[in-house]
């Protein structure tokens, strides 16, 4: 997209007000004070008035003062519209940029990381207000959408990070036509790639030319293909496959640009179906015919923390380790029994650039600029009655306060408690026998799961992101060459922190927030429903007791994992990949809700 084919220069901007910008800044100020507190970069001190606090900047001269509960896992929800900000006797405007300044110190934000991370949060604030703008449907509008609806519906990015919608790289122009919030329908660019220069591997029962017959339609093949042969060029020498509009702009046609002049890329143009941006910004769903595959892009845009490519090498054993994990789902009856599935990545295509990558190391973001992969759609999966919603949405708030949540719950007629219970049987039953059984981890975050509905009450849940997103963590055990990739060392001490960090800390600790603080459920059933989910999925694996007792759900107590740290450290690249347990930023711990449930031994 060009500047000209979007809103004009005024049009772009206007939500931009001083009104929305004020109230954006007063939610990320409440989820900075919230989020670092519980990371114990901030000691709040409690004031006279009950459940009142106040936090002091470095040089002590400004204040922040705000009402908060304290809720388990040392969780802060925080009333946004109580805090207040003083310096001596004024009382002075929330402003996100400088709360980052006058804290920089408590942050650990060097001088080379503070601009850049301020741009994050202009950034950030500039998609709050866009969104605050824009009139979304109430939580319980939305809880009754369809599937793509609720996708681009969502008001919050990752519940932890704080600044969580940098994408640094995007013109205000090219948010409104890629941002996910802007529901912008869009059309992939497509290339051609010379085989000696690309990589493409395919899962079990499925071939390059099978792909991209069930992907085009004749008529775009025909069309790609008189591109080639008008050149002089046999497209039986190349590959077809998409980019991120963006990508081609502003980094192919230009870093890329001796490939294209030497005839290794050809551009084709943008194919025929319409796709939509989803949270993830760079994966892809197609609206033209939801039954295709998702669309997985490389896109070197700075997102939360990382470079969002995709890099060539790292793509290939992508489908195998897809099939792989289909195959061990499908001969497991714990999985069976919960109904529980994945959307494999079928395909993946890499291009390799000669001269980056002589001249780069192994994760350089010039060696991920240039890749894409095709997933599933779980579209043709849902039975008559069912819908779809990627799991993020329970934690999602209206501008009322409307919870999604608390809104399938009544949509249900079920009593909190009992649908709470129908959820974690989908969702933390499988994630639990993954780890127990297989040594088999997940990033289970909101973004990489979907439920499936049915009248309110989650009917089974499908994981997605798979090739990028598990490690198995047992030395011994044996996995095919082409997976070997995804075993991780991981100390002993750590690896339960797959479940308490990535589900607890990560997710459970806003969703136990959010029904408590709505009156919907109350924390001590909220984790005693937990705690009974992971009782009896044990009572139903004797032969793994042993591994329950070394890896014990019910300890006092488990380390803290602080992720906002990682991007205030770094954030350019917060995590290596290659050493992702080596990267973490334990503080202290916190208490365990389930200990108090510990069945008796």
């Amino acid at each position: 997209m060009t500047a000209g084919n979007g809103p004009t220069a005024p049009e772009a901007v206007a939500h931009l007000t001083p009104a929305l910008w004020a109230r954006a800044n007063r939610l990320l100020i409440r989820k900075g004070l919230a989020e670092f507190a519980h990371e114990r970069l901030l000691t709040p001190r409690r004031l006279p008035q009950d459940d009142h606090y106040t936090v002091r900047s470095d040089d002590g001269t400004t204040a922040y003062h705000f009402a908060a509960r304290r809720q388990a896992l040392d969780h802060w929800q925080v009333d946004a519209d109580s805090i207040t900000r003083h310096r001596g006797d004024s009382e002075l405007p929330l402003d996100a940029m400088e709360f980052f300044i006058e804290l920089r110190e408590s942050l650990g934000l060097g001088e080379d990381i503070l601009p850049v991370y301020l741009e994050e949060i202009s950034s950030t604030l500039s998609g709050t207000a866009y969104k605050l703008a824009a009139g979304l449907p109430s939580a319980a509008e939305l809880a009754k959408s369809p599937f793509q609806a609720i996708e681009t519906g969502m008001t919050e990015g990752h519940p932890c990070f704080v600044a969580n919608n940098g994408r640094l790289g995007f013109g205000i122009h090219e948010y409104h036509a890629y941002a996910p919030e802007t529901a912008s329908p869009l059309r992939l660019i497509w290339l051609a790639a010379h085989r000696d220069h690309a990589t493409f591997t395919a899962g079990a029962g499925l071939d390059y030319d099978t792909l991209i017959r069930d992907e085009l339609d004749h008529t775009t093949r025909t069309r790609f293909t008189a591109t080639l042969t008008g050149l002089g060029l046999d497209p039986d020498d190349y590959y077809f496959f998409p980019t991120h509009p963006w990508q081609w702009w502003n980094k192919l046609s230009v870093t890329f640009a001796a490939e294209v002049a030497r005839q290794r890329l050809v551009c084709l143009g943008p194919g025929d179906d319409d796709y939509l941006a989803q949270q993830s910004i760079r994966t892809f769903f197609n609206t033209t015919s939801p039954a295709k595959h998702y669309v997985k892009t490389a896109l070197s845009v700075l997102n939360m923390g990382f470079m969002r490519g995709l890099s060539a090498s790292y793509m290939e054993a992508t489908p195998a380790i897809n099939d792989w994990l289909a195959r061990l789902i499908a001969a497991d009856d714990t999985f069976l029994a919960a109904r529980f599935s994945i959307i494999r990545e079928r395909a993946a295509l890499g291009y390799h650039h000669r001269q980056y990558e002589a001249a780069t190391a192994k994760g350089s973001p010039y060696r991920k600029m240039l890749a894409a992969l095709w997933r599933e759609s779980p579209v043709p999966t849902v039975e008559p009655g069912q819908r779809l919603a990627t799991m993020a949405s329970l934690l999602h708030l209206d501008d009322e306060g409307g919870s999604f949540a608390a809104a399938l719950i009544e949509e249900s007629g079920l009593e909190p408690a009992v649908w709470l219970r129908r959820y974690l049987d989908a969702y933390l039953t499988p994630v639990l026998h993954a780890f127990y059984a297989y040594d088999l981890v997940f990033m289970p975050h909101g973004e990489n799961a979907i439920l499936v509905l049915e009248d309110g009450a989650v009917d089974r849940v499908i994981f997605k992101d798979i090739a990028e997103e598990i490690a198995v963590m047992d030395p011994h055990a044996v996995l095919p060459p082409a997976v070997e990739r995804i075993r991780a060392d991981v100390p002993e001490d750590k690896k339960l922190l797959s479940v308490f960090t990535d589900v607890f800390d990560c997710f459970f600790r806003f969703l136990s927030g959010t029904l408590a603080d709505r009156g919907v459920l109350d924390e001590d059933t909220f984790w005693h429903t937990v705690a009974a989910c992971v009782t009896d999925y044990q009572a139903t694996a004797p032969h793994l007791a042993e591994k329950f007792r070394q890896y014990d759900m019910f300890t006092d107590e488990f380390a803290l994992s602080c992720l906002n740290r990682l991007q205030l450290r770094n954030n350019q690249q917060m995590v290596d990949l290659e050493d992702p347990a080596g990267a973490l930023q334990l503080i202290g711990t916190l208490r365990n809700p389930l200990a108090p449930y510990a069945p008796a031994t």
